[in-house]
């Protein structure tokens, strides 16, 4: 899984999926969400769909500094600044943002593991309109 959350070296996130993050969390660097504040205004509903990338050093390029902006505390989603928290995913963090060699290989098996899962179909599974909850 840290692995794979590595895929958030490119993109963006809207601002209703941090919004939280940066005003209310403790595990991350201040002044890193003050930024992201002027974008994303605390009031729901204002700014909402405002974009901030993932990966703010370099938000076009696969790479490794996704892991290195988390051990900055510079994770833009709450789940991502999870994996460097004090807890049993930092050493595979660590790893990945010194040796991008590693980080690229991991995430190459674990795409393929992942693609190789077989899905329900037909009326065993269930395309939900929102992933959250069952149709």
């Amino acid at each position: 899984m840290v692995a794979l959350s590595g895929a958030h070296t490119i993109g963006q996130a809207r601002c209703t999926t941090f919004r939280s993050h940066i005003y209310s969390d403790t595990n991350i660097y201040g002044s890193f969400a003050n930024q992201l504040q002027s974008n994303c205004p605390s009031t729901s509903g204002s700014g909402d769909d405002n974009l901030s990338p993932l990966d703010v050093q370099t938000p076009t390029r696969f790479d490794n500094n996704y892991y290195k902006n988390l051990q900055k505390f510079e994770g833009l989603l709450h789940s991502d600044q999870e994996l460097y928290n004090n807890g049993s995913t930092d050493s595979l963090v660590a790893t990945y943002s010194s040796d991008a060699s590693t980080f690229s290989s991991d995430f190459a098996a674990a795409m393929i593991k992942l693609g190789d899962i077989n899905p329900l179909t037909g009326s065993l599974g269930e395309i939900r309109k929102n992933c959250r909850v069952v149709n």
